[in-house]
């Protein structure tokens, strides 16, 4: 079961248990799916997504969620930023693991071996051929700051 199938399945279950939070942040991924659908379907593409295409569709509400929990956070609304922290939780649910540090060190010292001399302006290359690697199993941030720390020695 893909990812895809598997969120329907889940909202399917959360229409039968009556989970309005889970139901809703479910029908949120759904409409976020669909119109990234309907977006690839404009530029004369095939509609269905790759899993990769639904992984960042994902990440990209998990990011949502978090930036909107830190605003709420700041502007001491602590409520809002409870459940924008258990939306998270619930998106993240869907994403796969994240590599741990020591293999995401691994893979941006290995690109960066291969690139051979490198400067801080090489960082687009850089970052783009570690995204290829990890396949979305590491945030951009976190690859940012590691690509950025090894372009620093």
């Amino acid at each position: 079961m893909n990812i895809k199938e598997k969120i329907e399945h889940d909202l399917k279950e959360a229409m039968k248990a009556k989970e309005e939070l889970r139901l809703s942040v479910l029908r949120m991924i759904s409409a976020a799916l669909h119109n990234k659908e309907i977006e690839k379907r404009g530029r004369g593409m095939s509609a269905e997504l790759g899993e990769e295409e639904i992984i960042a569709v994902l990440r990209s509400e998990a990011k949502k969620r978090r930036e909107a929990e830190e605003g709420f956070e700041k502007g001491s609304r602590p409520e809002f930023a409870r459940k924008e922290r258990e939306e998270m939780k619930i998106v993240e649910t869907y994403l796969p693991a994240e590599l741990p540090d020591e293999d995401l060190e691994r893979i941006v010292s290995e690109v960066i071996a291969a690139a051979g001399e490198v400067a801080e302006n090489d960082f687009g290359r850089i970052m783009g051929e570690v995204m290829k690697r990890v396949k979305g199993q590491a945030t951009g941030d976190r690859v940012s700051g590691f690509v950025r720390k090894y372009l620093k020695k």
